[in-house]
């Protein structure tokens, strides 16, 4: 469908070409129209599916329409770099329409406070916050939301799980009864329901089934202790140049020293939570996209909303639990027709999270078990139902103190000294 059947302001168009944008996407298809009538609207749909623009594009329809030079929109989404990534996207949009934006988020000096400040005050058309640093400046009392005509909740589900429930109703109480509220959520568990039964009125509803991963993406799943983990990765990684990784853990505990284990192990690393200062955040992931080390270690802050393309490999510390998390961290690797591998480890315990998503994939996974021809001592055996009622362990770290220790009498040979590590060629 191409966006000039949408009857579009003519600013909004010019916006549209000038983006490249060629026909919609099927988020785009479907929910457009619903919001350009002023419909409520909960929507499924994954990362990288043009839902951004799916309520950008009607919402600035709606400003370029009817200006009002007071605060229009408020788009609530889960992390600051998914705040400045939709504020880049509207002022790319928004170029013709003259739209004005601000992202509000935490983790940042007095200048930025005094500038979100400003725009609070004094009307910016669209607000996109983290729902943390958006009540600060509201309970101090100088922000007026009356105007608000739209309110956007941006990867709802993601806020949930980051515990914003009580952040987003507290928000509500400041805006407006009469207004459009627009949900989007990458997967639907019953308390997205819940939620949207509490704040949307009559809506429209929109669901996209989860693509599948790309066909490029080679997905291998590792049979593995949490000690024998970075050994192995280690191993993988051996015969492979040019690596840029992204590898995802569960737990930000477990970030800094997964990062201290692969620099042992001679892999460049960085790591990346929601525990880092926003400053630190920036310069790593620019550092990151600019090849500047091969590693990225981050919690799921970044599988969503963060565009990093061009990586090589996608590591999955720990399996996730939802298995619509899984599609969404492997999908950051084998964009634009690239190639990419996908390595899972599977512990005694996340083993009943891998039968999810072979549910999603309508298929049995292989399961590759090499631990102890390396080496590194025997895998654990695939039976999830032998573990179901078995309780995790507490510390998600093992993997990452213990990873120059395999609990086997063999040892791998140490590298020598003047021999580049796996990463570094």
């Amino acid at each position: 469908m191409n966006f000039n059947e949408f009857e579009l302001h003519e600013d909004v168009l010019n916006a549209v070409d000038s983006m490249n944008y060629q026909q919609a996407t099927p988020i785009q298809e479907q929910a457009i129209p619903y919001i350009l009538q002023g419909k409520d609207l909960l929507a499924c749909a994954q990362t990288g599916t043009g839902k951004t623009a799916a309520y950008l594009i009607p919402i600035l329809d709606k400003i370029a329409t009817v200006p009002t030079g007071q605060i229009g929109a408020l788009i609530l989404v889960p992390t600051r770099e998914l705040a400045q990534q939709i504020d880049q996207q509207i002022q790319g949009l928004g170029y013709f329409v003259g739209a004005t934006s601000i992202a509000v988020y935490g983790g940042n000096k007095g200048p930025e406070w005094d500038q979100q400040k400003r725009a609070l005050t004094q009307g910016a058309d669209i607000i996109i916050a983290t729902p943390g640093r958006l009540i600060a400046h509201l309970q101090l009392g100088y922000v007026s939301f009356g105007s608000i005509r739209h309110l956007v909740l941006d990867e709802a589900d993601r806020m949930l799980d980051m515990g914003f429930l009580s952040d987003i109703l507290k928000i509500m109480s400041f805006l407006p009864a009469k207004r459009q509220t627009l949900m989007f959520s990458a997967t639907m568990p019953p308390k997205i329901g819940e939620l949207a039964k509490r704040i949307l009125q009559k809506p429209e509803e929109v669901r996209l089934a989860v693509s599948r991963p790309a066909e490029r993406i080679d997905q291998q799943f590792y049979m593995t202790t949490d000690e024998q983990k970075l050994p192995l990765l280690a191993h993988l990684l051996t015969q492979v140049t040019n690596t840029s990784m992204v590898l995802f853990t569960s737990r930000k505990s477990t970030v800094e020293p997964i990062v201290r284990a692969l620099k042992k192990l001679g892999l460049d690393a960085r790591g990346i939570s929601s525990d880092s200062d926003q400053a630190d955040r920036e310069v790593v992931l620019r550092d990151f996209k600019n090849r500047a080390f091969p590693v990225l270690v981050a919690t799921d802050v970044l599988s969503r909303g963060i565009d990093i393309d061009n990586l090589s490999h996608v590591v999955n510390y720990d399996v996730p639990r939802d298995p619509e998390d899984y599609v969404h961290r492997i999908g950051r690797t084998a964009r634009a027709e690239s190639k990419g591998t996908a390595i899972t480890f599977i512990n005694e315990h996340d083993q009943k999270y891998v039968l999810k998503i072979e549910r999603l994939f309508e298929k049995e996974v292989e399961k590759q078990s090499i631990t102890q021809d390396l080496g590194l001592g025997e895998a654990p055996k695939f039976d999830p139902g032998k573990f179901r009622n078995s309780a995790p362990r507490n510390k998600g770290t093992s993997g990452a103190r213990k990873s120059q220790a395999p609990s086997s009498k063999k040892r791998r040979p140490k590298q020598k000294k003047d021999e580049k590590s796996p990463l570094q060629s």
